[in-house]
């Protein structure tokens, strides 16, 4: 029978996480929660170490790409280059189908005039389908990358019983580089053209030298995050016929 946990046994375990390894946390959500457990993952350089060391420990695991259609070419072929490489498990995740004719009329625009709404469609909504009926959830996020994600805690039971485990919480930029060095791990062929931080081409930029390396995301709007980590991920379904309305506001004023 599967073991299920309370929230005070996984505040439990949050603390004491933060004495462990990322490869000590991963081993402990395998033994407790496959073969109902995926990572998701956006293959940026940063990701390369989380993926690594699943791809060690469990081979098998499902990795979640969000594959929003707002990809650069480069991160597609990055991520088929360690998909064989590594022999990963990737599960692609794709927008739902009753968004296609608001896509076919808006694609262009969304991102620019409602970021938000993007996002929910394309990362939000997919990753919220794919997740239900699993147990656990293996993230890459760190608190030293947002306001955001340094309130986060190592283990986290969300209010579905999702079990949200984010062994990287308490690395920093340094400890990336140290991992990927160690194991020689390739970098996001982007990196080296100034993007720090990798999301949907429309609504990512170089950044300059000794800006934030999220500076890049979403310039200019005050968004930070895609929501998948804030409480948008907790917003239930939206009517794209209600959705289209709304929009139609947006672009006039």
């Amino acid at each position: 029978m599967a073991q299920t946990f309370t929230h005070q046994e996984i505040a439990e375990l949050a603390e004491a996480f933060e004495q462990h390894t990322p490869q000590q946390i991963i081993i402990w959500a395998v033994e407790n929660f496959a073969p109902n457990i995926a990572l998701s993952s956006s293959f940026q350089t940063q990701s390369l170490p989380l993926l690594h060391m699943v791809s060690r420990i469990h081979p098998a695991m499902r990795i979640f790409f969000l594959n929003t259609g707002y990809h650069f070419w480069d991160t597609l072929i990055f991520r088929e280059q360690l998909t064989r490489e590594w022999n990963l498990n990737v599960v692609d995740l794709y927008r739902d189908a009753r968004w296609e004719l608001f896509r076919r009329n808006f694609g262009r625009e969304l991102p620019r005039v409602d970021p938000n709404l993007c996002c929910f469609i394309h990362k939000v909504q997919p990753m919220q389908r794919a997740l239900d009926g699993l147990r656990a959830w293996i993230t890459g996020i760190r608190r030293d990358q947002t306001k955001t994600r340094a309130q986060a805690r190592i283990v986290e039971l969300q209010e579905d019983g999702l079990i949200k485990v984010n062994p990287l919480l308490n690395w920093r930029k340094a400890d990336v580089e140290a991992y990927r060095a160690l194991h020689r791990l390739p970098e996001h062929p982007l990196l080296q053209k100034g993007y720090r931080s990798i999301g949907c081409a429309p609504c990512t930029q170089p950044v300059r030298p000794g800006e934030d390396e999220r500076a890049g995301r979403w310039a200019g709007t005050g968004k930070t995050e895609c929501g998948l980590h804030t409480e948008m991920f907790q917003q239930k379904d939206l009517d794209p016929e209600e959705a289209r309305k709304k929009f139609l506001v947006k672009i006039e004023f």
